[in-house]
């Protein structure tokens, strides 16, 4: 796997001889690059598709010391040669492209917001307590509160434990139950997530900035045509921020998937390749041909 040495960042990217524009994927918190595995390979029949792992996840480099995502993001655009490019991404994935756009208006040509975070927004605390409740307390407290600190030692056990609480909470949703992820899905997204747990546990002490001013109060900014992707069975936390995004970012479209969680790349494949791949034959790159 290709690796950006200055960063540290592996990316994969394919397309055809002559792509109609550059699609960059942005993985989620829970996830890495795998999770758009069918939108990568669909959505380079006709543009050039890149997708990368964070800092510090999947097969990329440590975040070590300060660290700033939609930076790292506009980076992968400048050692790809990458001028100018849709966005699609996905949780806090989202809120990075929001933030990229907002950074660098001209080089983002759209965004596509699934299940998306935004930085800047307080999260309820009905939502932070059943975070607590049902992703947390999976891990003995004291254990928990050593990961965090930092550990040497991470017990297997624990990440997985995390992994399947947090999947089960957030990926499925907290109105249904492990039957509503087919096995393959199940397995993908708690795996990732659980070398997530391993990782931000064991890794290097890291902080992370964001844009200032915060993205939540400007997204009247946001010029780029906007898609905002909702999965009805995610969190309700999270769906508002959906709503927030749709109705702050002019001109912005929405789509409502029912029985979907968090993650609907993964989920829903079919679903999601389609409306991306609409958004930007009818949204993004025809404007940019106009």
């Amino acid at each position: 796997m290709p690796m950006i040495d200055e960063l540290a960042i592996a990316y994969e990217e394919a397309g055809p001889p002559a792509p109609v524009g550059t699609v960059v994927l942005v993985h989620a918190a829970v996830a890495d690059m795998r999770m758009w595995r069918h939108q990568f390979h669909a959505l380079a029949e006709h543009h050039r598709v890149i997708r990368y792992d964070w800092r510090g996840y999947g097969r990329s480099g440590d975040a070590d010391g300060e660290v700033c995502h939609h930076e790292d993001l506009l980076a992968v655009m400048d050692a790809l040669k990458v001028e100018r490019a849709a966005l699609a991404g996905c949780s806090m994935g989202g809120a990075y492209a929001v933030e990229a756009a907002l950074a660098a208006p001209d080089r983002v040509a759209g965004l596509a917001l699934i299940c998306s975070g935004l930085t800047g927004h307080t999260w309820p605390p009905e939502m932070l307590a059943q975070a607590r409740e049902r992703v947390h307390s999976s891990v003995p407290a004291e254990r928990l509160a050593r990961y965090r600190e930092g550990a040497a030692h991470v017990d297997p056990a624990d990440a997985r434990a995390m992994a399947e609480a947090h999947t089960l909470w957030q990926v499925a949703g907290p109105e249904r139950d492990r039957a509503a992820l087919s096995d393959a899905v199940w397995e993908e997204a708690v795996e990732m997530c659980r070398l997530m747990f391993e990782r931000s546990w064991s890794g290097p002490p890291a902080a992370e900035r964001h844009l200032d001013p915060p993205a939540a109060g400007r997204l009247h900014e946001v010029a780029a045509p906007t898609l905002v992707i909702n999965g009805l069975s995610d969190v309700p936390g999270i769906q508002e921020v959906s709503g927030l995004l749709a109705d702050g970012v002019p001109g912005a479209r929405r789509i409502d998937l029912p029985r979907t969680g968090h993650l609907p790349p993964l989920e829903r494949p079919l679903e999601v390749t389609e409306a991306l791949t609409t958004f930007l034959r009818e949204a993004v790159f025809s404007r940019d041909a106009r």
